[in-house]
C-alpha cells in the first residue's frame, strides 16, 4: 500500500509555500487564482488525506475554497496550534519552508487522531460574517472617539464629533444590511434566537455568523467550542481554580451581555442566577453558568426547531 499523502501550506499575502509527503523540498506559488489552480492541478493526482493551512487573517480563504472546490479534504487551523506543534518538534526557527513542513507533520497527526475538518463557510455565511466583523470594528472606533472627546482640546472636539457622526451613520447603514441579510437567509432561526429574553439582533447575528455549528454538536461540544467550559488546573496534589479562555471570544462576549440582560429580565435565568448566588457562588461564576445555560438553551431550541421542521416537511 502506498504511503498516505499529507500537505501543509504556509500562506502569505502574495505567495504560499507547500510541503507534501514524499517530497524533500517545498515549493512556492503565487497566492492568486493562477497559483490556486496550479496547486489543485498538482495535488489532484496525489489524493492527499488532508491539506492543512493555518489562518492568516483571511489570506488563506480563497486558497482553502479553491482546494475544497477541487474535492480535496481541507482544514484551516489556529496559527497558535501550528506554532506550538512546531516548537514541540524542536523547530524553534520560523521560515515559510519550516512552517509548511510543520503543518505537513501536524496534518498527519491530526488525521491519525480522527480530526474532522470544519466545514468551510459558503458565500452567504462569509457575507454575514464580514458584516458582523465590520460592525464590531465600527463600534470599537466609536468607543475610541468617545474616550478621546472627554479629554480633547476644544479646538479638536468638532473634528471628533464629525467622525463620531459619520461612524454612527455607517453603523445605522450596516445594521440595515444585517437585518436584510438575516431576514433573507436566516429568518426562522433568527426569530427563534431572539425569542429568548436578553438575545437581541446583534447577539443573534453574531451567533449565526460565528457559530454555524449550532444544532450540529451536543451540549459539551458547543460550550467547549465557545470557550465556556472551565479548564482544569490540577497536577499532583495541586487543585487549581478553573478558568475559561481561548476558543471563540467574540461569541463569548455577546453571550456575556445577553446573560447579563437575561439575569434581570429572563425569569428562568434570573431564578437560576439568584439560586447560585444564594449558594455562595461568586457573581462572575454565576454569570458564567448563565452563559453556559444560554448556549445549551440555544442548542436545544435549534434542535427542536429542526425536528419540528422535519415533521412538517415529512422528512422524519
Amino acid at each position: 500500500m502506498s504511503e498516505p499523502v499529507y500537505v501543509g501550506i504556509d500562506v502569505a499575502k502574495r505567495t504560499f509555500e507547500v510541503a507534501a509527503t514524499g517530497q524533500a523540498q517545498t515549493f512556492s506559488l503565487g497566492n492568486d487564482e493562477a497559483g490556486h489552480a496550479r496547486l489543485c492541478q498538482l495535488l489532484a493526482p496525489l489524493s492527499p488525506r488532508l491539506v492543512l493551512l493555518e489562518a492568516t487573517g483571511g489570506y488563506e480563504q480563497d486558497l482553502a475554497l479553491a482546494l475544497s472546490a477541487a474535492g480535496l479534504r481541507v482544514s484551516v487551523i489556529n496559527p497558535r496550534q501550528a506554532r506550538d506543534f512546531a516548537r514541540c518538534m524542536g523547530k524553534l526557527a520560523k521560515t515559510d519552508r519550516i512552517d509548511a513542513q510543520a503543518l505537513r507533520g501536524f496534518a498527519a497527526l491530526l488525521d491519525a487522531q480522527g480530526h474532522e475538518p470544519r466545514m468551510l463557510a459558503d458565500e452567504q455565511q462569509r457575507e454575514l460574517t464580514s458584516l458582523v466583523v465590520r460592525r464590531r470594528q465600527l463600534v470599537a472606533m466609536l468607543v475610541a472617539e468617545r474616550q478621546r472627546l472627554a479629554l480633547a482640546h476644544p479646538k479638536a472636539k468638532p473634528s471628533i464629533l464629525r467622525i463620531m457622526a459619520t461612524i454612527a451613520e455607517q453603523l445605522n447603514d450596516l445594521d440595515g444590511q444585517l437585518k436584510e441579510h438575516v431576514l433573507a437567509h436566516h429568518a426562522d432561526l433568527a426569530a427563534l434566537l431572539t425569542s429568548v429574553k436578553g438575545v437581541g439582533p446583534t447577539t443573534a447575528s453574531t451567533l449565526l455568523a460565528q457559530l454555524p455549528e449550532l444544532g450540529q454538536l451536543h451540549r459539551k461540544q458547543i460550550t467547549s467550542l465557545v470557550g465556556l467550559a472551565p479548564i482544569n488546573r490540577d497536577s499532583g496534589t495541586l487543585r487549581g481554580q478553573r478558568h475559561i479562555f481561548g476558543a471563540r471570544a467574540d461569541v463569548r462576549r455577546v453571550l456575556f451581555v445577553a446573560a447579563l440582560v437575561g439575569t434581570r429580565f429572563n425569569p428562568v435565568l434570573k431564578a437560576f442566577y439568584a439560586r447560585l448566588l444564594a449558594a455562595g457562588k461568586p457573581k462572575k461564576v454565576a454569570l458564567l453558568a448563565c452563559m453556559h445555560a444560554q448556549a445549551v438553551g440555544h442548542l436545544e431550541r435549534y434542535r427542536s426547531h429542526q425536528v419540528a421542521w422535519a415533521q412538517r416537511t415529512g422528512l422524519t
